[in-house]
């Protein structure tokens, strides 16, 4: 095959036009990077079906013309505090997804140094899973600049960046009182430095709630690894008297403790309950399935506001809330009698 032919097969933008059903004004409009600025407007519904047609044909724009005429980068910067974690790869997965039929580029920030690298790096948005207290004035400097950020935080404010506000303790509770239908003896894998959080107090709390003490032998802390957390998985169910259920404040944890669990013979959903948080896709796919609770809409809404602040939208920041669910699957599968 010439270098001719393997071109002329190359998808267009009239070829995207033709699949979507509309001009090839509206699909230069949707994967331009003008969203926000003067032009026709488009529906929810066209933009969704202008980046679908795109994605099926793999057309990606002219990324030298475009960075040319409009200033962008066309990347975005997504800081991540632990790659390995379920959660972190599900906000990937959505982010990828959602830019490829766009032609931007997501660009990952493994070590979570975000304030360091944003004072000297520029992308067209930035999605921040990790604000510590000491880098906040950094976070509103940036804003003041210009910076199209996007924080997942549950206590900031949107002064000139969108939140993502995703309260997990009402969620945890759902979890643990799940567990408490049919359990007694649940214990609890958790990082070390999360005992003062809300979802070891959700913990707590549900465990008060239903007249049961909380035993200190069936917490299990680890340094925030999944070697960490399937050592405490190990841990717990090595114990003269072992636990019959398992919450596990991150789906991350949660499958370090099947794992674990799987490794002594045991069948989870059987001899073990175990459920997680954050309802991550790994967690869904795996086998056994993971248990969990987490927010609904969750990673793809996130991917959707990323991309609009890249593409230039002019919409005032805010904040997007997410309420919570159960979602009941093999891992701890609904039972009738405690034990």
């Amino acid at each position: 095959m010439t270098v001719t032919n393997r071109r002329a097969q190359r998808p267009t933008i009239r070829m995207v036009a033709a699949e979507a059903g509309v001009s090839t004004a509206t699909v230069s409009y949707v994967l331009s990077g003008r969203r926000g600025e003067a032009g026709p407007g488009c529906s929810e519904a066209t933009v969704s079906r202008v980046r679908a047609a795109a994605e099926r044909l793999g057309y990606r724009p002219n990324q030298a013309a475009r960075a040319i005429r409009t200033g962008r980068t066309n990347t975005v910067i997504l800081s991540l505090t632990m790659l390995s974690d379920p959660w972190a790869l599900a906000v990937i997965e959505a982010v990828q997804r959602a830019a490829a039929p766009l032609g931007i580029t997501p660009m990952i920030l493994a070590d979570a140094d975000w304030a360091r690298v944003l004072q000297s790096h520029s992308a067209d948005a930035v999605f921040v899973d990790a604000v510590r207290e000491h880098n906040e004035q950094t976070l509103h400097e940036l804003a003041g600049r210009g910076s199209r950020l996007v924080v997942f935080h549950e206590s900031l404010e949107p002064e000139g960046f969108d939140v993502v506000r995703s309260v997990a303790g009402p969620g945890c509770v759902l979890a643990v009182e799940h567990l408490l239908a049919s359990h007694t003896k649940i214990a609890c894998v958790t990082a070390g430095g999360s005992l003062a959080g809300p979802r070891f107090k959700a913990y707590t709390d549900a465990h008060k709630s239903a007249g049961l003490a909380v035993r200190d032998d069936y917490v299990g802390t680890f340094d925030g690894t999944s070697a960490g957390a399937y050592a405490a998985a190990t841990r717990l169910l090595s114990l003269e008297d072992p636990p019959t259920a398992i919450f596990a404040t991150t789906d991350y944890a949660a499958v370090s403790a099947i794992n674990a669990a799987q490794r002594m013979g045991l069948g989870v959903g059987t001899d073990i309950d175990i459920i997680g948080v954050g309802n991550t896709v790994e967690g869904e796919r795996m086998s056994p399935s993971l248990s969990s609770v987490g927010p609904v809409g969750f990673f793809d809404s996130l991917a959707r506001k990323l991309m609009d602040r890249a593409l230039g939208s002019e919409e005032d920041p805010g904040v997007l809330d997410f309420p919570w669910e159960l979602f009941v699957r093999e891992s701890a599968p609904a039972k009738k009698a405690k034990h």
